[in-house]
């Protein structure tokens, strides 16, 4: 977070933690059986504190979901310029959606992850953390292709948001296609490799149509 206060980078830090307790809790102890009350007590924080952050212990998870989607686009923004738009989206798949060796920590909020999106599967409330992660990313992408197209200002036109709106669900569907499988998170069948196949099949759609 280059640039942000001391206040902001505490609650950044804050927020991160309350997301891995909430998580560790919910494989733990399940969805339905964890209060907020439970991970305000294990984060160490009073309730009325968690609830400025979250108003309900779903949202609480909301930055495990966000963290690898917003790195994608980050990604996306810093692909080198030579590459054309398929080849970058590819490019930053693969250098985000999948824990580098030795990265237990990156293997760890893949998995997370997974348990969390199965959970989704029966919890609304759930599922609707991991869309608005999604929506958010999507938006974001949004900018990115604008401008690596140099046209920042044509964010809102018919193109970009429909490249964004494909890109974004190859991704998705891949991640969530992974969590509803067994495979580890790095190789063939890990969240980076599918979504790499997934963006390429769009983009080999687009060209057919």
């Amino acid at each position: 977070m280059q640039g942000a206060s001391l206040t902001e980078r505490r609650k950044a830090a804050t927020r991160w933690d309350i997301a891995r307790t909430a998580a560790a809790l919910f494989v733990e102890n399940g969805l339905r059986a964890t209060r907020a009350e439970d991970i305000a007590r294990a984060a160490g924080i009073a309730p009325r504190t968690l609830y400025r952050y979250c108003a309900t212990k779903e949202e609480a998870v909301a930055p495990l979901f966000a963290v690898g989607s917003q790195q994608w686009v980050e990604a996306v923004r810093d692909a080198p310029h030579t590459l054309s738009l398929p080849d970058a989206l590819r490019y930053a798949a693969a250098r985000t959606l999948a824990a580098a060796p030795g990265d237990t920590q990156g293997t760890e909020s893949l998995e997370w992850v997974r348990s969390l999106l199965r959970m989704a599967a029966d919890s609304p409330a759930l599922r609707s953390v991991w869309n608005d992660a999604c929506r958010e990313s999507e938006a974001t992408l949004a900018t990115v292709l604008a401008a690596r197209a140099g046209h920042p200002a044509d964010v809102g036109t018919l193109d970009i948001r429909l490249t964004a709106a494909t890109a974004g669900a190859a991704v998705r569907v891949a991640v969530e296609t992974w969590a509803a499988s067994d495979a580890p998170a790095t190789g063939p069948e890990g969240p980076a490799a599918l979504a790499e196949r997934c963006l390429a099949s769009t983009a080999g759609a687009s060209r057919s149509g």
